[in-house]
């Protein structure tokens, strides 16, 4: 049982830390109006993902705690969690509601022409430092998750 928890937990945490990478990528190859409203809906389908993934990574995870009696008593094990926390605040609470209000942006200019909007430049200087500060924690997590150092 130990064993399919872990796997579970792995793949799960991929299925957070993947698209939480490409997503950023997939916005900056976009060249015209039409490319970053195919983008932005695909970034918003891959959030599902995310979704999905962290759900199954916490029950995981629990359980995990549960089977290993390891509880909150490891440092490291705190930290994560913490560090976890901060994550989904800040991809759910931060980015997704400005991610919305560029959407809504990019599809209403899309009458005006196929230019990207100079408005959209704005908006994505504002969330590229928390996309980077999400990507950052989430490494950490994975560092302790793996290294364990305390």
């Amino acid at each position: 049982m130990f064993g399919l928890l872990l796997v579970l937990h792995i793949l799960a945490s991929i299925a957070i830390i993947g698209p939480t990478f490409m997503m950023p990528l997939i916005r900056r190859f976009a060249r015209n109006l039409d490319q970053l409203l195919f983008s932005l809906e695909l970034t918003t389908k891959l959030a599902i993902i995310t979704k999905v993934g962290g759900t199954i990574l916490i029950i995981t995870g629990i359980w995990l705690m549960f089977i290993t009696r390891m509880g909150i008593t490891q440092m490291w094990l705190n930290v994560s969690i913490l560090l976890s926390l901060l994550t989904v605040v800040m991809l759910d609470g931060w980015i997704e509601p400005r991610m919305k209000k560029i959407t809504k942006l990019i599809s209403e200019s899309q009458d005006k022409g196929d230019e990207v909007p100079a408005e959209f430049g704005l908006l994505m200087k504002r969330i590229i430092p928390i996309e980077t500060t999400a990507q950052l924690l989430m490494i950490t997590i994975l560092v302790l998750m793996v290294v364990k150092p305390f």
